[in-house]
């Protein structure tokens, strides 16, 4: 069995103990970090990789950031979402572990709506939409994990009507979404938990949406069918949220079986 997680660890430096802790705790063996915050070369290397995990890592200073943690090797690691050379964000890193593709994603926001950062985010979609058909194309097993900041159906939000007009839920988000979907993908929570609510895995630092579990669900997992086909479980593991100092995302975790 293959544990793989995503995590927005919203500054990994600043969460670094958390980050370590869970690592140990949870024992995943695949982890897609996001809002890494820090330079490529200022990654707590020596920290991650001690727990046993390789690690790939395009960072930015002070804002956005990916990266791979894996127990086992990575290999032919990719920088950069294809599709447009003036993209200069580090918000996509993709690297080969065993017979899996696997793809850390962090989409940008979107908001505020009536500025370039929402044509920013439908194109970001787009040129997602494209690697995923070359992926699909080449008929290996792969996995998109990240921070989507998507928020697909209204049961994945606490309160819909007051999210309406935002990035995240706004009606051509959610299309170019179940874009990714038509093309062949499987949603992995939503496909073993349908119909579920209360299934979240970010509360905003403001007015008690901890507390009070005002929550909405961005962070995703696509599979191709290749590897949707070796689903096994799909968790959202809620217990890193309520720690002190916590990032306002947590964990989402699914198991694939195992080639062969």
């Amino acid at each position: 069995m293959l544990k793989l997680a995503t995590w927005n660890v919203n500054s990994v430096k600043a969460r670094l103990p958390n980050v370590l802790d869970w690592l140990k705790t949870a024992d995943p063996d695949v982890v897609l970090l996001q809002e890494i915050k820090c330079e490529t070369g200022n990654f707590p290397y020596f920290e991650i990789e001690g727990l046993g995990y390789h690690t790939a890592v395009h960072g930015q200073k002070s804002y956005n950031g990916v990266a791979i943690l894996s127990k086992l090797p990575i290999e032919d690691v990719v920088c950069g979402l294809p599709g447009d050379e003036f993209d200069t964000h580090a918000r996509y890193i993709e690297a080969t572990i065993g017979d899996l593709r696997v793809a850390s994603i962090y989409l940008p926001n979107g908001n505020p709506v009536g500025t370039d950062k929402y044509p920013y985010k439908l194109a970001f979609m787009d040129r997602l939409k494209a690697r995923a058909r070359q992926l699909l194309a080449e008929d290996r097993p792969f996995a998109l994990g990240g921070d989507y900041n998507v928020i697909p159906e209204p049961i994945d939000c606490y309160d819909p009507k007051a999210w309406e007009e935002d990035a995240l839920f706004r009606l051509e988000t959610r299309r170019k979404f179940r874009e990714l979907l038509n093309l062949g993908l499987t949603e992995a929570y939503r496909a073993l938990h349908p119909g579920q609510g209360r299934a979240y895995s970010f509360w905003d630092y403001q007015a008690g949406c901890w507390p009070l579990d005002k929550g909405i669900r961005i962070d995703h997992f696509l599979l191709g069918p290749r590897a949707a086909d070796r689903l096994v479980s799909a968790t959202i593991d809620k217990e890193p949220r309520g720690r002190e100092k916590a990032s306002d995302h947590t964990p989402v975790l699914i198991e694939l079986e195992t080639a062969g």
